[in-house]
């Protein structure tokens, strides 16, 4: 199993990439969190990868970050979810955002991700509830996001203005020691933008 890829980045488009090694072309596909990270055609990449044995082909799936493929790899645990799904999953949400959603069983959120349907929301819950909430996520904030409320709609809305995730939540995290837990939405999303 090829578990990364260090080279340069030969070709990207917003289903997948080649990456040059050594002169071999290697082509992965990727979720738009990645595609959106990438640096520039000609400049070296390192991508953790996810290999993935069909009957007549083998895949290989790219990530920037081991979280992404660590949720990626969760997502096709789930029965009847392959890694196409798994992957368009990725492309419509934040990782943080995903793992809060199952967490904290939220199936009108996860019905708003393409791909994702009524009984997939529930099979979600039901089959990663309990690992999402065991997930590694040190930095990105999932603590934060899982309590749900007010602080995860200023991160996720601060997220939509095009802040990085963590950047938006260490911003709330200030703004809610300044103002305290009992604060609304619309006064701590203005802190929060004054601390960033």
């Amino acid at each position: 199993m090829i578990a990364h890829i260090n080279g340069i980045l030969a070709t990207k488009g917003t289903e997948s990439v080649v990456v040059d090694v050594n002169g071999v072309g290697y082509e992965l596909f990727i979720p738009l969190s990645t595609f959106c990270s990438l640096p520039s055609v000609g400049e070296s990449v390192s991508l953790v990868t996810y290999t993935h044995h069909k009957d007549d082909s083998i895949c290989l799936y790219g990530f920037l970050t081991p979280e992404e493929k660590g949720v990626f790899t969760l997502l096709i645990s789930v029965s009847g979810l392959g890694p196409k799904l798994a992957r368009n999953i990725l492309s419509g949400v934040a990782v943080a955002d995903l793992l809060g959603f199952i967490i904290n069983e939220d199936k009108i959120r996860l019905k708003g991700i393409p791909g994702i349907g009524a009984k997939s929301a529930e099979r979600l819950i039901l089959e990663l509830k309990e690992k999402a909430a065991k997930f590694d996520m040190v930095g990105t904030g999932v603590a934060l996001r899982s309590t749900g409320g007010v602080a995860g709609d200023v991160v996720s809305a601060l997220d939509n203005l095009g802040y990085k995730t963590a950047q938006a939540e260490e911003a709330v995290s200030k703004a809610k020691e300044t103002l305290g837990d009992e604060c609304g939405f619309e006064e701590l999303f203005k802190e929060s933008l004054r601390a960033l």
